[in-house]
């Protein structure tokens, strides 16, 4: 078929609705394969940065940008029309959570309703945004047959879950085989096609369902492994046992163990999210996810059992909470990137400061904080200097980024709470260190 063709050839025209962490870097890697490509946002901030060949991502170098734009084979847009221009259109917009704990798919209802007005013959539309089973086919498609097209037949639909890890140095876009599912032969073919183009291996699996729930397995395990390690953290920090030698003991072993990492919390856009879309519809068939909501009660809790023991710590240098001035290392989810999106410190944040704390910051990744969904903090990263970290009653270590002098900071600092094990190597001043 004509459409096939055209993708094998790299002349289908690609376009990409949400041009955020997962797809600024996908239309990336479309256009140095060759193929044109149009970008959608409804920022146009975003949009206006990237037409000057300019990057908001901070692993994503402005030179990639610049050099998509000058090879003549991209740009980005607000104007949802030029849909129609695009052959295949690959949907990368969030799929949060409510306050309720229960899925928020209106940006990809939203997006489905905008596409089918400008939906055409012979199109492929591929959903990539993380979901519960069922939303390609029983939510999407609905939508995108109101133009009067019929799927799998007028038009193509897939499903492929995204899979990023910003920052990752091993793995990047392109070197992370890609799960592609449709519920029809020519829908799969066509999506596996286009993502044979640029991923070094692509996996179908029967149905957008299939693939669907494989990335909801994907982050589940890591949700419940991460909760296990939280709960061995507390208990062995009761018996006086370091969780952190434990593990890499455990590591040690070469079959049947899988090291994880306790923390302040679950972060990023996936792992404290995708576990909630599969025990809300897993209630529609009479089903109760016992295992999984006890890994997220375990995660949640986190963030307290961290403050608890600053509580603690302050309280062996007869300090009380209400009124210490404590400054929080790293406001991102995860080390050496700029992504807020379900950072547990802006949790942690919330609690301090609902409990007279002063608070500050420093994340030399993100100089201000902007308001998220459930947060409106307009903080500024303060400057780390050896005077600022003694102006402070605890330092708390929330992200363990590369560039931080451990050193340094514990030598200058009154009290440190880690939280990550970033101080391991630190020699002197370990009177100074609590374990969080």
């Amino acid at each position: 078929m004509e459409l096939l063709q055209k993708i094998k050839n790299r002349e289908a025209t690609v376009g990409v609705v949400g041009l955020g962490y997962v797809g600024l870097p996908l239309i990336l890697e479309f256009i140095e394969e060759g193929f044109p490509a149009i970008g959608f946002d409804i920022d146009p901030e975003k949009v206006e940065m990237l037409n000057a060949g300019e990057s908001y991502i901070k692993h994503i170098g402005p030179d990639r940008v610049k050099k998509a734009v000058e090879a003549g084979r991209f740009r980005a847009t607000d104007d949802f029309s030029q849909l129609k221009e695009a052959d295949c259109i690959l949907v990368c917009v969030p799929t949060p959570l409510n306050k309720y704990r229960e899925p928020d798919i209106s940006y990809i209802v939203k997006t489905s309703e905008t596409i089918s007005q400008y939906l055409r013959k012979n199109q492929l539309v591929i959903l990539e945004s993380s979901t519960f089973p069922g939303t390609t086919e029983e939510i999407m498609r609905p939508i995108l047959e109101r133009s009067g097209l019929t799927c799998h037949e007028d038009f193509f639909l897939a499903f492929s879950p995204e899979r990023e890890d910003p920052n990752n140095p091993k793995y990047t876009t392109k070197t992370i085989p890609k799960v592609v599912g449709a519920n029809h032969p020519t829908s799969l073919e066509l999506a596996k096609t286009l993502y044979d183009q640029v991923i070094v291996k692509t996996v179908p699996v029967s149905s957008s369902q299939a693939a669907e729930a494989t990335k909801l397995l994907e982050n589940i395990f890591r949700s419940v492994n991460i909760a296990l390690v939280n709960e061995m953290k507390i208990i062995l920090d009761r018996m006086g046992i370091d969780v952190w030698e434990v593990i890499n003991a455990a590591a040690t072993k070469p079959f049947g163990f899988m090291p994880f990492y306790p923390g302040p919390g679950l972060g990023g856009h996936c792992i404290p999210i995708d576990p909630f879309y599969l025990t809300w519809k897993a209630r529609e068939f009479d089903i109760n996810t016992k295992f999984i909501e006890l890994a997220g009660e375990i995660n949640t809790f986190m963030p307290y059992y961290v403050v608890n023991k600053l509580v603690d710590a302050l309280n062996e240098h007869r300090k009380p909470l209400k009124g210490s001035r404590i400054l929080i290392l790293g406001m991102a989810y995860k080390k050496d990137v700029d992504d807020l999106r379900e950072s547990p410190t802006l949790k942690l944040m919330d609690i301090l400061y609902k409990k007279g704390a002063i608070v500050d910051y420093n994340d030399p990744f993100i100089p201000e904080l902007w308001e998220t969904r459930h947060y409106k903090f307009n903080n500024k990263s303060v400057d780390l200097t050896p005077e600022n970290l003694r102006s402070y009653d605890a330092v708390l270590i929330s992200t363990d980024h590369s560039v931080y002098n451990w050193d340094e900071i514990v030598e200058h600092a009154q009290i440190v709470i880690d939280t990550r094990n970033a101080t391991q190597n630190v020699k002197r001043h370990r009177e100074k260190i609590y374990k969080a």
